[in-house]
């Protein structure tokens, strides 16, 4: 039987190969984590091996350059690395002890893994070698700005074509990958997205827990960088409870099972792991502090099952191959999507006997992204901060359970796990802005008083009005405004009939869409036709909702 990642990885292949001929110097692979990014460069390697071509594979931390130098190793490729000497001696020892004794380390070999660090510092020394090189690979192309480091290891290979691999394009400081913008890709290859992967069995499935936490951060406070400063979340985490609330919710929701837990920094990760030894609960603290080889050796532990929990400080999001992961502990809060997916993609692998990954997040890491597996629209341009965000009504923001601390698309009117309802003010208080567009819990009083507010006054008594104020020619001119008017509102019911008819189809309740229209809109059904808005208003809403129509 078939593989199914066999078919969209080959898939994925040819599309770099077609960039490639048809004159795309860089291509941009993006797959989310776990889906086999690392296989896909191995697979080109290998081929571009067999032809004798000359290849630099590049990555941004010796455990990544160690972990490259692993994946195209059990392909058979010898390659050189340029690395520190100690790297160099740690990954041929890998090598013996994978493979018999025997290391694919081979400085004169065609192929070279390579510390993004190294070849800057070395530049000068490795400039001829580097205008030798047919291809260059670079993983976790994110990274990759003209302006900065990665930029600058780019430009060493003038002759070479080029294959960035990502799980997301999508920066923090909203720069574009796209040579046209901040980047120096000039096309880009989708695979499959993350539910799309969980549906074919590629990868677990999930669910995630959302404990109690007096954990707070301003959300506004982001750096440069499109994250919270190091500095914020050490402040936030000292005024919280956190360290506690990770190891009591570990013990109540998933004791036994291995979990890895994001920290804020050294310390905390260093708190938190001495807290789970005290209750009994292998732990150990590593960060990029930590000396390789006991980083290796914990990872090790923790793959075995002789670690249950491993505390780590931004060590295992970008890449970091821990497939052995059933838990995934979110006690930093991040304001980028790309590591929050990073992150969540830890607890996807598959592994014999589990039924789903757990997310524990403690920082409301949940709210500020969504679930992980909805879509995204993926693009090398940059995201324009003053321009309003248009939202999809398929794509709704999540609020948590009381009863059963999981969160849900906040379009239902109770918690789709539990059961539980949301408590809502008496009747005769709520709002629309209470009820968030759900017009089945307004009184009839209210009600009653919006739908008047959608009827338009007609054209003729709006021209007499006018008339009488201005004469004959101010009272035929508004009576045409009047007209106007009537058909972009028209034009918008319409619309909204249409949607409504798609969301009955899919098997929707009216209230379900009530909330959703609200929800991605900011009005109600009903207040989208008052006749408070504009001629301009009503057209410009209708383009919208005839948009979803067409999308879905």
């Amino acid at each position: 039987m078939t593989d199914p990642r066999d078919i969209y990885q080959s898939q994925m292949e040819a599309e770099i190969e077609a960039g490639w001929q048809n004159g795309k110097s860089n291509m941009l692979a993006v797959l989310p984590t776990g889906g086999g990014k690392s296989v896909i460069v191995s697979r080109i390697a290998y081929k571009k091996n067999l032809l004798g071509a000359k290849q630099a594979i590049i990555a941004h931390r010796n455990e990544l350059v160690s972990q490259l130098s692993m994946h195209i190793a059990e392909r058979g490729i010898k390659h050189r690395i340029i690395g520190p000497k100690q790297t160099v001696a740690a990954i041929i020892s890998k090598h013996r002890a994978a493979f018999n004794g025997y290391s694919f380390v081979n400085p004169t070999a065609n192929a070279s893994v390579a510390g993004i660090d190294t070849l800057i510092s070395r530049k000068d020394d490795l400039a001829d070698w580097a205008k030798q090189q047919d291809y260059w690979t670079i993983d976790e192309a994110h990274h990759v700005l003209r302006e900065n480091k990665w930029g600058t290891g780019v430009e060493m290979f003038p002759n070479a074509l080029g294959l960035g691999v990502t799980a997301s394009p999508r920066r923090g400081d909203r720069k574009g990958l796209g040579a046209h913008h901040d980047g120096v890709f000039h096309a880009m290859v989708l695979g499959p997205d993350q539910r799309t992967l969980i549906d074919m069995g590629a990868l677990s499935d999930y669910e995630i827990a959302i404990p109690e936490t007096d954990f707070e951060i301003d959300e506004e406070d982001v750096s440069e960088s499109g994250d919270f400063s190091p500095k914020k979340m050490r402040a936030a985490s000292d005024k919280s409870r956190l360290v506690g609330d990770v190891v009591t919710e570990y013990i109540k929701r998933a004791f036994g099972k291995r979990a890895i837990c994001f920290a804020i920094d050294v310390k905390d990760a260093t708190d938190i792991a001495n807290r789970f030894n005290a209750f009994g609960i292998p732990a150990a603290a590593v960060s990029a502090k930590t000396p390789s080889t006991v980083r290796d050796d914990m990872v090790q532990r923790f793959k075995d099952g002789r670690i249950w929990a491993l505390v780590n400080v931004d060590l295992f999001g970008e890449g970091f191959d821990v497939p052995a992961c059933e838990i995934v502990i979110m006690a930093r809060p991040t304001a980028s999507l790309a590591v929050y997916l990073q992150q969540f993609g830890r607890a996807l692998r598959i592994l014999p006997g589990k039924e789903f990954g757990l997310i524990v997040d403690h920082v409301s890491n949940w709210k500020r992204h969504g679930f992980p597996d909805k879509p995204h629209h993926w693009t090398l341009d940059r995201q324009d901060k003053r321009a309003k965000r248009e939202r999809d009504p398929e794509d709704v923001p999540l609020t948590a359970c009381r009863a059963c601390s999981r969160p849900y698309e906040r379009f239902y009117t109770c918690c789709p796990y539990c059961g539980a309802v949301p408590p809502l003010p008496a009747p005769a208080e709520r709002t629309i802005e209470m009820v968030e567009g759900d017009l089945v819990l307004l009184d009839r009083a209210k009600l009653d008083e919006m739908r008047k507010a959608i009827l338009l006054p007609t054209p003729a008594d709006v021209a007499n009005r006018a008339a009488f104020v201005a004469g004959k020619a101010a009272g035929a001119f508004q009576a045409d405004k009047a007209i106007e008017k009537i058909q972009a509102q028209t034009r918008l019911k319409d619309a909204i009939s249409q949607w409504a008819g798609i969301q009955r189809y899919k098997g929707r309740g009216d209230r379900e869409s009530y909330r959703r229209f609200y929800l991605a809109t900011g009005l109600d059904v009903l207040g989208a036709l008052s006749k408070d808005l504009s001629r301009q208003d009503y057209e410009t809403l209708a383009i919208k909702v005839e948009g979803w129509c067409h999308d879905h």
